[in-house]
């Protein structure tokens, strides 16, 4: 699969009824009109969502007579977990680049502290000495 399927598998998923049809497949295989069952729409449309869905990968429909079962493919979702965990690492890595930052920031600011409640002034800075 190319960048322009992930493209497809994005759209296609964009819409809530085809991610629903995505959600109930993957309890099982379902045939069409038992798909259809919980949407108030035309068996047409149906299909309609079901081409877009087998146009992007996510499902298939065997050759042959009706009625057909609609299954998942896993190819698809392999390319979406790919994406999606390489992104996901790269946010991490940079996120623990930052946390790093952040605790040696800490810890240099606690070095820092005389102990006194001022941290990291010197004697004169900006305070007069009391007679």
């Amino acid at each position: 699969m190319t960048t322009d399927d992930l493209s497809r598998v994005f759209a296609a998923l964009a819409d809530p009824t085809r991610r629903d049809m995505v959600a109930r497949l993957s309890e099982g295989d379902a045939t069409v009109s038992r798909l259809a069952e919980p949407y108030r729409m035309t068996l047409q449309a149906v299909y309609k969502h079901l081409r877009v869905l087998e146009d992007a990968g996510l499902v298939s429909r065997p050759p042959g007579p009706q009625p057909r079962t609609v299954r998942l493919e896993p190819r698809a979702f392999d390319l979406m977990d790919t994406w999606i965990e390489r992104h996901r690492r790269r946010a991490e890595e940079r996120y623990s680049r930052l946390d790093a930052v952040l605790a040696r920031m800490e810890e240099d600011d606690h070095g820092q502290d005389r102990g006194d409640g001022h941290r990291g002034r010197s004697e004169g800075a900006g305070h007069r000495a009391d007679p």
